[in-house]
Order: structure tokens, then sequence, then C-alpha cells
């Protein structure tokens, strides 16, 4: 093969794809990494990964939760999230307690200073994302439809861990 020539696309299985679809795959990459880019206008603001950022978005939802639970949610390994509720109590976000009724499970929940920031930076990317659209809100409420619904969609599709498959 010469440098001129390209190897050829392996075709995917299943039906051909509107390439609509590509593009807004493709778009909400771009628009997760910008905003990741912008970073904080608030000092007050604690920046987290991508990880991090995922359990304390869970953590908004089900206020306090075991790990097992908080890991089957975010789709992280059960090692990678030890690491990243370390993490996130180093910065005071989130604690971990013995459970009520048993004292040797876990639970976490977010913290005030955890709640607070989420809320903090969550007003900022709105911020950021409404001037990039201009301020626009006419379409808004059909792509947030759109989104929730593929969002929900990836959840369902997501390939189980070797860590959630029922033991034989």
């Amino acid at each position: 093969m010469t440098n001129d020539q390209r190897r050829p696309v392996q075709e995917t299985a299943g039906p051909a794809v509107d390439p609509r679809w590509e593009e807004l795959a493709d778009l909400a990459l771009i628009i997760s990494r910008e905003i990741q880019f912008r970073g904080y206008i608030d000092e007050r603001a604690v920046t987290l990964t991508q990880s991090e950022g995922m359990v304390m978005r869970y953590l908004q939802r089900e206020p306090t939760a075991t790990p097992s639970r908080i890991a089957d949610a975010t789709g992280l390994q059960r090692t990678n999230l030890s690491a990243v509720l370390r993490g996130l109590e180093g910065k005071g976000l989130v604690e971990r307690r013995a459970q009520p009724d048993d004292r040797r499970g876990v639970i976490v929940r977010a913290t005030e200073r955890g709640r607070s920031n989420y809320a903090l930076v969550r007003n900022e990317w709105a911020a950021a994302v409404s001037a990039a659209a201009g301020n626009d809100t006419s379409h808004l409420d059909s792509a947030l439809r759109l989104l929730r619904t593929v969002t929900a969609g990836l959840v369902e599709m997501r390939p189980r861990s070797p860590s959630s498959t029922p033991a034989a």
C-alpha cells in the first residue's frame, strides 16, 4: 500500500446510520470538552476529574448510596471508584460512613460543600452554554428531550462490567 492509498474503514454491523447521529455524537464530545476547558470563573469552584464529576452528579439524584450502587450507576470499576471517593473526600465533597443497620457496610453522601459546589459549577456551565447559543431558547426543550433520550439509551446499552456480572 502506498502513502496515497488509505485503509478501508471497517463497516460496523447493522443498518446504515444517519450521518447526523455521527455529527451529534461528535458535537456532544466537543461541547463537553469546551465546557471542561473553560475552567471556572468563581474561585470557590472545585475542579473535578470526569470520574469525580460522574460520582457527584449521581449523588445529586441519590443523596446516599453504597459504593457498589455508585459504581453500577456510573459505570466505574470498584477499584477506580475507591480512588475517586478518596479524592472527593480529600476535597471535602463527600463523606463515607458505616451503614446504620450493618456497621460493616458503607454509605456515601455528598457534603454540604459537595452540593453547593455542584450547584455553583452547574450554574457556570449553564451561563457558558447559554451565552454560546446567543441565549436563544427556541429549541432548548426539544434539544433537552433528545439528549435525555440519548443519555438514557446509552446508559441502558452500557456493557456490563465484569464486576457487575453475577457469578455462575
